[in-house]
């Protein structure tokens, strides 16, 4: 019998993160290194980052083992003219395993020396340290020497937590890069919004089916520009895959497929229907009041290769869109 070497997602996204430090100055990121060597790039804090750079943090995200590209849709009554597309042939290592912002990061005050850090980490440096209890249930664990992380925040990580993501991962100092793109900046927007297929991907696992059903997925959302304020901002790219995602996943079950297609979807969600800024501002900030079941693409396709079958779901909610970012609400 041929064995199969474990697909490794860092190094699967290694030439991705060499391109990113290589192509700064054309991506419009800046490069800094900590005197150990570990490479930070800022991508949306002082520098001004692009759409491009997003794409490509994006990708690096999916510990390479995804397809991010930007979409112009200028045909008539388009649900948006930018639209961010996404596809997988590994969708439950490339988005779980590696894309999924589950590794929770943060320093108070006092060990920082000034304000306390937070930040959710993603990305296949993840899978070095396996911190979450997903990874049991994936029965994976990468080993590779170097790593990257991605960090959704609005200011470069303090050297503590640096500290802590280098002794988790296991990794000599200049073997880690770390991006950082804030939720307001291009990048962030882009980079969030590529999670379409990951968002649906966890809502699948928090519905309880076995994720060893989901062959394929691909999927596409608009493309907001970002607000400057950020929770505006992180209402803009919620609402984009909540109302505006619309996702396509192959199974290998008929049952699978058509529970999927009627389950999956936004819409099922007690807090649908309001722009998420507003519903986040009304639980007081606290993620964990929300009704899990709203952080869902708008509208799935699910096709079951037992039967040849695709079962339809849910639906995009451009007026919604349209009264959030169009100048005046116009539709």
């Amino acid at each position: 019998m041929t064995s199969v070497t474990p697909i490794s997602v860092n190094a699967s996204s290694e030439k991705l993160v060499a391109r990113l430090v290589d192509h700064a100055a054309r991506l419009n990121v800046q490069i800094a290194r900590t005197d150990a060597g570990t490479v930070i790039v800022d991508a949306g804090v002082d520098a001004l980052g692009s759409a491009d750079a997003g794409l490509l943090i994006a990708r690096i995200c999916m510990g390479g083992l995804g397809r991010v590209t930007r979409r112009t849709t200028l045909e008539h009554a388009p649900l948006w003219p930018t639209c961010i597309d996404v596809q997988t042939s590994n969708p439950v290592l490339a988005c779980l395993g590696s894309q999924y912002a589950g590794w929770s990061l943060s320093a108070t005050k006092e060990q920082t020396g000034g304000k306390k850090f937070f930040s959710l980490g993603s990305g296949p440096a993840r899978a070095l340290a396996v911190k979450e209890p997903l990874f049991t249930e994936l029965s994976y664990r990468d080993h590779h020497d170097r790593g990257a992380l991605v960090m959704e925040v609005d200011r470069l990580p303090p050297q503590i937590v640096i500290d802590k993501v280098l002794n988790d991962c296991g990794l000599a100092p200049d073997k880690l890069t770390i991006a950082v793109t804030p939720t307001q900046s291009i990048a962030g927007t882009v980079q969030i919004v590529a999670r379409v297929v990951e968002v649906a991907l966890h809502k699948t696992h928090v519905l309880g089916v076995a994720l060893d059903e989901i062959i394929e997925g691909s999927g596409s959302a608009p493309l907001p520009p970002p607000a400057p304020d950020g929770i505006q901002a992180m209402g803009r790219t919620n609402d984009a895959i909540l109302y505006g995602g619309r996702v396509h996943l192959t199974v290998k079950r008929d049952a699978t497929a058509k529970r999927l297609a009627a389950e999956l979807p936004s819409s099922n969600a007690r807090d649908y229907g309001r722009p998420f800024a507003e519903i986040f501002t009304s639980f007081n900030y606290d993620f964990y009041q929300i009704d899990a079941a709203l952080f869902a693409p708008a509208e799935v396709w699910v096709s079951s290769l037992e039967s040849g079958m695709t079962y339809h779901g849910g639906a995009v909610n451009k007026d919604l869109l349209d009264t959030q970012w169009l100048a005046n609400g116009d539709a």
